[in-house]
């Protein structure tokens, strides 16, 4: 049997993710990094995007994250982040139409469009869209 360790997501509405897990890869502020069993310990932020976790039996589960941290202690590791959501749980409509939204937004650069506002709903939008996998 693989080694584990203890992993969960944590969000301040609920515990998103809790069970023993083979390794963890996460959107971290500087790239995307990988947590394996007796990783140093560590306290790393996070961007929004795609969280990968494999677990024990090998089923690969994806996540998508909100903005938050992770942190490596011994063999544990927790995330808080400010949205978790599964990928059964994700609104695909929804996602494809906050992405359409921010695309058209960003093509046609309305007077007083956030440029930066609409480059995170899109970001957030094909980050769950990636998540949520093929239709």
């Amino acid at each position: 049997m693989a080694k584990t360790f203890k992993f969960e997501i944590l969000t301040l509405k609920r515990t998103a993710y809790t069970g023993m897990v083979i390794s963890v890869i996460a959107p971290g502020a500087k790239g995307r990094f990988g947590v394996l069993v007796r990783h140093a310990p560590m306290i790393s932020s996070l961007e929004t995007g795609a969280l990968k976790i494999r677990e024990p039996a090998g089923k690969e589960v994806s996540v998508f994250l909100g903005e938050g941290f992770l942190m490596v202690e011994k063999d544990n590791v927790v995330i808080l982040a400010s949205r978790a959501e599964m990928a059964h749980e994700i609104d695909v409509e929804r996602a494809i139409a906050s992405r359409d939204r921010a695309l058209t937004r960003l093509k046609e650069k309305p007077p007083g469009l956030d440029i930066a506002r609409a480059e995170a709903s899109l970001h957030r939008a094909l980050a769950r869209l990636k998540v949520a996998g093929p239709p």
